[in-house]
């Protein structure tokens, strides 16, 4: 029994790469089965109708996952920056719900080599998954994403060591659905994929308008950054685009209508609406040299903005009217960085930086004496009041790693509202019907709240239970600083990030 048992897996291994060709089919110029041939069942088929720029690829294989894989390839080995689109249609019912095809980016031919892709499902589902290790285990956004039913238009773009993930369900319009930075080495095998799930059966995709752009090799000090206005959807995570151009903007609000996104850029203040179109420069008076901290009065009247334009460059408060004018100075210390405003619309609530420490403080919106709110050595950082105005949610480094916590507006009662131990958890925006929070999680080994970091935005609810994630992204400092959630406690918006080379292609 153990002669027979070494003689299989001898056969298994000897039959691995066995149907890998050189053969050109398209654009691509390698194909074949990748995986043990146990794993395989079935060989696999490519072929490519040059009239139709479609390619049919008919492929076997037990899964794409754990620490192994097998699956029919069509690809070539590439350098660089690339970006891949693909109509992806599933031929038949299918047997297996979870049969697989799409893109991936792919270190070896190894079973086990470390890769990414974006992957359409039978049931619908289209989500990253990724190996960041030989033999390692797989990972994915499945928790995080909305099911898109295929047929469906996909993009997968590698900038860097940055993958991102978009979907057009319409076949039009790019909606980015995840991101995750992964190191892969060039060169990589890149390509498309069909994985049957099942070692007895072969399952069949057509991609079609399939595009392979190759950026090539870009130097860091050359890239272009991308910044992309989005908000989602708390109940299924679905990602809208707003508004996308190649420079940096940060932070957007959402006004109390429900009709516009404020957002800051180069210093100044942008307002656009939330069913997109073109921003508009705010008139902020003197207040030119604005961050990313800034909000909208409960009333929806006044627009409170933290700006450097004083000749000691740091950060004061002040207010103006929500149509612009001329901003009045609320906070004469400095450095301060608004992040909360009290539902009578009377305080305001921020981020102070006083004795060689920052803790929070409030301050009357027509000025006067400041209330420093926390003594604890360490940053406390973006507080904001519940919708019922009885807490103030901040973050806070005091116990080592940044969390969450909540006080009594009179700064009382200090509570730990996060403690997993794998993310440091900053800014929490609770939503207007006071039923959560949502707030922006780095992987716990970020020192700060840095920018071009992939991040998570999680949902906690109030009635008790674990953070869930809504997305992943590549983002960090400025992807959601301030409130930002939509009126109806529906949506939040925020503001994710791309690095791309200068004369990358938009695909939209």
């Amino acid at each position: 029994m153990v002669r027979l048992m070494l003689c299989c897996a001898a056969i298994c291994f000897l039959a691995l790469f066995s149907n890998i060709s050189t053969a050109a089919v398209g654009q691509f110029e390698g194909q074949g089965d990748v995986g043990d041939a146990c794993d395989i069942g079935i060989p696999g088929s490519a072929s490519f109708d040059a009239a139709k720029n479609e390619y049919r690829i008919t492929g076997s294989g037990y899964n794409m996952w754990f620490n192994r894989d097998a699956f029919y390839f069509l690809y070539n080995r590439l350098e660089g920056d690339l970006t891949m689109v693909a109509d992806i249609n599933f031929v038949g019912k299918g047997k297996v719900p979870h049969r697989k095809a799409g893109w991936i980016v792919r270190q070896t031919l190894d079973k086990d080599s470390p890769f990414i892709g974006a992957i359409v499902h039978g049931d619908g589902l289209i989500a990253l998954q990724w190996r960041p290790v030989k033999g390692g285990e797989m990972s994915d956004d499945l928790e995080i994403l909305r099911t898109v039913k295929e047929p469906a238009t996909i993009k997968l773009e590698r900038h860097a060591d940055n993958y991102t993930l978009s979907v057009a369900p319409d076949g039009k319009t790019f909606q980015i659905v995840g991101s995750v930075t992964m190191k892969l080495t060039d060169p990589v095998y890149a390509g498309l994929v069909v994985c049957s799930h099942d070692v007895s059966t072969a399952e069949t995709a057509v991609f079609s308008n399939v595009k392979l752009e190759k950026q090539g090799v870009v130097n860091m000090k050359e890239r272009v950054l991308e910044s992309t206005l989005e908000t989602i959807a708390i109940g299924t995570g679905e990602r809208k685009t707003v508004y996308r151009a190649r420079r940096h903007f940060e932070a957007p609000n959402w006004t109390p209508d429900g009709k516009t996104l404020v957002f800051n850029g180069n210093g100044l203040i942008y307002t656009i609406s939330v069913e997109g179109g073109l921003p508009q420069l705010l008139d902020t008076g003197e207040a030119k040299k604005c961050n990313n901290d800034h909000g909208i009065s409960p009333d929806g009247k006044f627009l409170a903005v933290s700006s450097q334009h004083n000749s000691d460059s740091k950060s004061r408060i002040y207010v103006l009217p929500i149509t612009g004018g001329q901003a009045r100075l609320v906070t004469p210390n400095a450095p301060s960085y608004w992040h909360g405003w009290s539902p009578d619309g009377k305080t305001l609530a921020y981020c102070a930086g006083r004795n060689n420490d920052f803790d929070i403080c409030i301050i009357p919106v027509n000025g006067g004496e400041e209330t420093r709110l926390t003594t604890t050595p360490g940053l406390d950082d973006g507080p904001e009041y519940s919708p019922d105005g009885k807490y103030i949610f901040f973050n806070s480094e005091r116990t080592g790693l940044m969390k969450i916590w909540r006080m009594n507006a009179d700064g009382s009662d200090q509570q730990q509202v996060t403690s997993d131990k794998d993310y440091a958890d900053w800014f929490a925006h609770p939503s207007p019907d006071g039923k959560g929070l949502v707030f922006v999680s780095y992987d716990k080994s970020v020192s700060g709240h840095p920018a071009n970091q992939d991040v998570l935005l999680r949902y906690l609810p109030l009635s008790g239970g674990k953070p869930k994630i809504l997305t992943d992204l590549f983002g960090g400092q400025g992807t959601m600083n301030v409130p930002s959630w939509s009126p109806d406690s529906k949506r939040v918006a925020f503001v994710s990030y791309q690095l791309l080379p200068p004369k990358c292609p938009v695909l939209n």
